[in-house]
């Protein structure tokens, strides 16, 4: 696992007036201006390299201000109206400045802000904004996967710690961040939802292993985590014990919807993109290519205003809820299509992967095309997102459980 600590941040601007004191197009035109004076530039090919230049933006734009749109001031946000939370992302992908380097902080954040102690959320949330601490996700088990409710990984109680044993897989980005937040059985093993708790533990604690899980893009962003006699304290405990299933729904209705607003935002940037490549190919004026575009302009914009919901009903002061599975499946099929669409304009260019040099913009469509087979499959199953919605929403019959 690797170990590194955030390089220096540049200097902090004065201070500004807060966005509760600016109209939208106050507040537009400085974080427009923010951005533009602070871009880091182009980020460095390396990883280690790359991952401390994300940190040290991560952490500029903490202490500047202008981090966690919707999180409360208290910890380090910005707490934010519905028009400039929209505001606030699509300022942010239109100029292509680095992404957080831990998407789980917008899983895990909320969901101490929803159900951690206070000393938790001064622990943990102004770190995570900064970058300060990188997290990982470990829900998945190689038993049970769409079946959550059926994990193993046992955690029981000696005094003032936990001690846990099992497997984690799946587990993306666990190789280079610092904490994981996990759902392990504290009751019997029948007990499926009723026996489960969830806990925040350091990934460099003794007895915890992490390794590589290569996918088919032949990288492996995939790790297996493995727990022998790993001692984990209670206070690292979120919620009451054996309680711990509704409040990893939060994270899963968050990790299904929330966190993933600002991506939805620059595949705006993306689809234009793709209609750039097709001109150059000279595909522009074909009738197929042409509906197929305009299929994905459209689920592009399906997506942004179905974000735009979920965001809203969030600040009326409720949970993701169904909408994140609806918005979630959307996702997934959207990323499909998109890259699909890619792979027929490219014809036999789409046979070039980045290792080429004579490939299409660095095999980047390519790439996306083979990672995105698996949108239906990460963060639920498509079939799983199917049941919720018809379970949840249309309040057809539930699924029957496993015996």
């Amino acid at each position: 696992m690797m170990t590194e600590t955030t390089t220096a941040a540049p200097a902090v601007p004065e201070a500004t007036p807060t966005p509760d004191q600016l109209d939208d197009d106050d507040f537009r035109g400085r974080l427009r201006s923010f951005l533009a004076e602070h871009h880091p530039g182009d980020p460095p090919r390396d990883r280690r390299e790359r991952l401390a230049f994300d940190r040290s933006w991560a952490a500029l734009m903490a202490d500047s201000g202008y981090a966690g749109p919707a999180w409360p001031t208290e910890w380090g946000g910005m707490d934010l109206a519905l028009s400039q939370q929209l505001i606030y992302h699509d300022e942010v992908a239109r100029a292509r400045v680095p992404v957080h380097p831990s998407p789980h902080a917008f899983m895990v954040g909320p969901t101490i802000l929803a159900a951690g102690t206070e000393d938790q959320c001064r622990r943990f949330l102004r770190p995570t904004l900064r970058a300060d601490i990188l997290w990982a996700q470990g829900f998945s088990e190689p038993d049970a996967g769409s079946d959550l409710a059926a994990l193993r990984t046992r955690a029981e109680r000696d005094g003032d710690d936990y001690v846990v044993n099992g497997i984690k897989v799946w587990a993306s980005r666990a190789d280079y961040s610092d904490w994981l937040f996990t759902l392990v059985r504290t009751g019997t093993p029948e007990s499926r939802q009723h026996g489960i708790s969830y806990l925040l533990i350091d990934l460099a604690s003794p007895g915890l292993a992490v390794l590589p899980l290569r996918d088919m893009t032949g990288g492996h962003r995939f790790t297996q985590i493995t727990f022998t006699d790993v001692r984990v304290p209670v206070q690292n405990r979120v919620g009451a014990e054996d309680r711990g299933w509704p409040i990893a729904r939060t994270t899963l209705g968050h990790e299904r919807s929330t966190s993933r607003v600002p991506a939805v935002l620059r595949y705006r940037r993306v689809v234009a993109e793709l209609i750039e490549l097709s001109r150059e190919r000279g595909l522009n004026s074909d009738p197929l290519i042409r509906q197929r575009l305009a299929r994905v302009h459209t689920g592009c914009e399906v997506l942004i205003t179905t974000s735009r919901r979920i965001v809203a009903d969030l600040l009326r002061g409720g949970e993701p809820g169904p909408a994140s599975s609806m918005f979630r499946l959307s996702h997934a099929l959207f990323e499909q299509e998109l890259h699909e669409t890619a792979m027929a304009i490219l014809g036999t260019a789409g046979l070039l992967g980045s290792s080429e040099a004579s490939s299409v913009q660095g095999g980047r469509w390519v790439w996306g095309y083979l990672n995105t087979r698996a949108s239906t499959i990460g963060a639920g199953t498509a079939e799983i997102q199917r049941n919720t919605m018809a379970e949840r929403v249309l309040g057809l019959p539930r699924e029957l459980a496993p015996s």
